[in-house]
């Protein structure tokens, strides 16, 4: 999964906030007595009683067997308890036949035993900017038949799905070199998602989540214009932080602050309308003193900060009703212990989001969540499986981390397993 950081706003860009902060003053914000947008989605299969489908043939439990076998009782009982934990399932690939048959057979298996699958739709064309999970459909006609067979084999049985990780935060246009100059591949990304949405929507028993990256990734105006553009809308929602490590705490606020910036700029007052870019983010709110210069009193690495960027939606949009605002689901499966931080200047390219030393399981699976817009806790990544071979940028193959070569991206790794279940917050044992 790639992760790539916004620099600075330009001076240009802060002068329009700084004039959008001065309409603010004078100008009423929304409030909850404004109707439901135009489109928004009916309800989907989520409610806080929901109870997600625990696979009992997953990585985990079949590690367990491995381990109890090798006299591992300690891992053997991490294993254990990690197997009754509901994780979703990945679809990457395979033709329309084998992925309509996939699909309806975790349905049905999730029907029978009374819960709701989620499911993670991840074969957009060109998808990881060619990196470590490279692949994807051949093209949009290549994929738009797949996402078909998806949706048709599903049905409308209940099913969560999580659309295209990274499939948004890192366009074509965002990948190294000249891999999209004209723009015209990132388009037919938009519309193909845009595409998957209304195909899987047309099954009312579907909940779909568009993923929005993280809130270390996309500036919360950038994400929030690729969410309208790709059809948010018509979908339950957005998904953050798959496969990531980032803080839930701070996922929860940087999705509220994406819900209300899409908000913002499209049932907001005349004068906002398509204006995401004005939109207060994690690395800049024209709300808080010193910005645009050197000391800028937003930082997205200090949340401390981060109450200049609710002041300015507190402005902005004030406090609409929780139907009136896209909601969001979030991926807790890794980032128990948060991002991973090495010494400044200790590799060329740490590669903080591959495979990452020391990091533990996060808040378990729920739809009880307690935060208005969060409609789920999940647990996205497959916990055990690998990003990839990450050699952060030593030059060489073997993980300077681990002292040996990181398996491909998604095959399991025991060794992983066992450290994120061992250093799970909170403890995944007594």
């Amino acid at each position: 999964m790639t992760n790539r950081i916004p620099g600075r706003r330009s001076a240009r860009l802060a002068a329009a906030l700084a004039v959008c902060a001065a309409w603010i003053a004078v100008t009423p914000a929304a409030g909850a007595d404004e109707p439901v947008p135009a489109g928004q989605p009916a309800a989907g299969p989520l409610t806080p009683a929901s109870r997600f489908y625990v696979d009992p043939d997953s990585g985990a439990a079949r590690q367990a067997l491995v381990d109890r076998a090798a006299g591992d009782t300690e891992n053997a009982a991490l294993m254990t308890a990690l197997a009754g934990l509901p994780q979703a399932e990945w679809f990457t690939g395979g033709t329309p036949d084998q992925v309509h048959d996939d699909a309806a057979d975790l349905v049905v298996r999730a029907r029978t035993a009374g819960q709701l699958p989620v499911l993670v739709a991840y074969n957009v064309p060109g998808r990881d900017c060619g990196l470590y999970s490279s692949g994807g459909a051949a093209d949009s006609a290549a994929y738009r038949a797949w996402i078909g067979a998806l949706a048709d084999g599903i049905g409308d049985r209940p099913a969560v799905v999580i659309l295209e990780p990274d499939g948004l935060a890192a366009l074509p246009k965002d990948c190294a070199g000249s891999v999209d100059p004209t723009g015209t591949l990132s388009a037919a990304r938009i519309a193909d998602l845009g595409f998957a949405v209304t195909t899987l929507k047309a099954h009312t028993g579907t909940a779909v989540y568009l993923d929005a990256g993280n809130s270390q990734w996309r500036a919360v105006g950038d994400i929030a214009q690729r969410l309208i553009d790709a059809g948010a809308a018509r979908a339950d929602g957005f998904a953050l932080n798959v496969s990531n490590f980032q803080p839930t705490e701070q996922l929860d606020r940087y999705g509220t602050w994406v819900a209300k910036c899409v908000r913002f700029a499209t049932e907001g007052p005349d004068w906002a309308r398509g204006h995401t870019d004005w939109c207060a983010n994690q690395y800049y709110s024209a709300a808080a003193p010193n910005d645009g210069g050197p000391g800028n009193a937003v930082s997205a690495d200090d949340p401390s900060t981060w109450h200049w960027t609710d002041a300015w939606y507190d402005q902005a949009v004030g406090q609409p009703a929780t139907t009136e605002l896209l909601h969001f689901v979030v991926d807790t499966s890794r980032n128990g212990r948060g991002p991973w931080k090495p010494a400044p200047g200790t590799y060329g390219d740490p590669e903080t989001w591959c495979n990452p030393p020391g990091r533990g399981i996060g808040a378990r699976p729920t739809a009880d969540t307690g935060v208005p817009l969060v409609d789920a806790y999940l647990y996205v990544k497959t916990i055990g499986e690998s990003d990839g071979s990450c050699a952060r940028g030593t030059g060489g193959a073997v993980d300077p981390e681990y002292g040996v070569v990181d398996p491909p991206a998604g095959a399991w790794w025991p060794g992983l397993a066992h450290g994120l279940a061992r250093e799970a917050r909170p403890a995944l044992l007594p």
